[in-house]
């Protein structure tokens, strides 16, 4: 198959730069088996639901993972000096992070950086740092002088929330970011980019989703900054995935286990959740413990062995993400709820609604 046969047509004002208000007022848009359409709102997500059901999401915490710093290096007549902003990926060490870097063509290993104040007096407001080498595509190695919670702390300070580049390239980053792309339940610190389709939950929902007798289980997926990078081959076969950490204790592979065995299904809130339970998963069915890295790609013919539906939010043209959903419902299926939601002014992306996806019966 070729990335062209996942592209879509899609209005600029289509894309969403807030996100609903309450979140569980966004859209969802149904797609059943049968492949029939239904329009509904995320707050309707319990009575779509069966008692038994268990949803499975992605509890990590999205960190401000833009950085803008002061490179610096011996020059003839001191130090020379340039700003460049950081966006931090993955994180290789208590003390080292990969990174893009904008702009980032005059790197070179050995360059320092810092970040924060200029002030070295204040060492709860910069940290400095190191590249250590650079990668034929960009990326950037970082080793900071601080390491573990030291480090993260001044990320903390520093950083700013990591917005997609469909959404900063339109407005700045504010304040309500920190809260609006950041999921109520988020706990481990380690992601760059949110996992959006659990933006929708609120409090309210999480109660009406209990008294349906609907469970919720939490998994571990630090969300990379690949999911944003676009496709540069034609055949989807010559594409290779970033990998990303994720984890899966045995409670939760146990208690899902269960879920399966009573009937129930197991219904991932999220392309991560999604990603993360299949790399848990043997063609058994069973799921397991799993801790590392993924660089799982579902495409269509892929077999799920994990996932019985999928909330997700609407994704980009020629993206992974759309082929994962394709691969789930059928790609005849998603260019036809893709095009509805399209015509019937759903909004797209992050901050953006939502669709509940079940797969044909013929995929099981």
């Amino acid at each position: 198959m070729l990335v062209s046969d996942f592209d879509f047509d899609l209005p600029p004002d289509a894309i969403a730069l807030r996100p609903a208000e309450p979140r569980d007022a966004a859209r969802l848009l149904v797609v059943r088996p049968d492949g029939s359409l239904e329009d509904r709102r995320v707050r309707d997500l319990a009575e779509l639901l069966a008692p038994g059901d268990a949803l499975v999401f992605n509890d990590t915490r999205v960190i401000p993972a833009e950085l803008a710093g002061i490179r610096s290096r011996p020059g003839v007549d001191g130090p020379l000096t340039a700003h460049v902003t950081f966006t931090l990926l993955k994180r290789e060490g208590p003390d080292r992070w990969r990174a893009f870097a904008r702009p980032g063509k005059r790197l070179k290993p050995g360059d320092r950086v810092r970040f924060g104040t200029e002030n070295p007096a204040c060492a709860l407001g910069h940290a400095d740092a190191t590249v250590i080498d650079k990668a034929e595509d960009g990326q950037i190695t970082l080793a900071f002088d601080l390491s573990g919670p030291d480090l993260d702390a001044v990320i903390l300070a520093v950083g700013a929330m990591p917005l997609p580049p469909y959404i900063s390239a339109r407005r700045a980053t504010d304040a309500r970011d920190k809260a609006d792309y950041q999921t109520i339940y988020a706990r481990d610190d380690g992601a760059v980019a949110a996992p959006t389709a659990g933006l929708h939950f609120t409090p309210d929902l999480f109660r009406r989703l209990d008294e349906r007798g609907i469970a919720r289980h939490f998994v571990t997926l630090h969300v990379g900054a690949g999911t944003f990078l676009p496709m540069k081959v034609e055949a989807i076969a010559d594409h290779v995935m970033h990998a990303e950490w994720g984890a899966v204790d045995a409670a939760t592979a146990d208690a899902l286990n269960a879920v399966r065995a009573r009937g129930g299904r197991i219904v991932a809130v999220g392309t991560t959740s999604a990603r993360l339970l299949e790399s848990a998963t043997g063609a058994d069915r069973v799921i397991r413990p799993f801790s590392g890295d993924t660089a799982i790609f579902i495409t269509p013919g892929y077999r799920f062995n994990a996932v019985d539906a999928l909330m997700s939010n609407f994704h980009l043209p020629k993206s992974t993400l759309m082929m994962l959903v394709s691969a789930l419902a059928g790609l005849d299926t998603m260019k036809r709820a893709y095009a509805h939601a399209v015509a019937t002014g759903y909004r797209f992306y992050s901050y953006g609604d939502a669709s509940l996806l079940f797969p044909p019966e013929t995929a099981r």
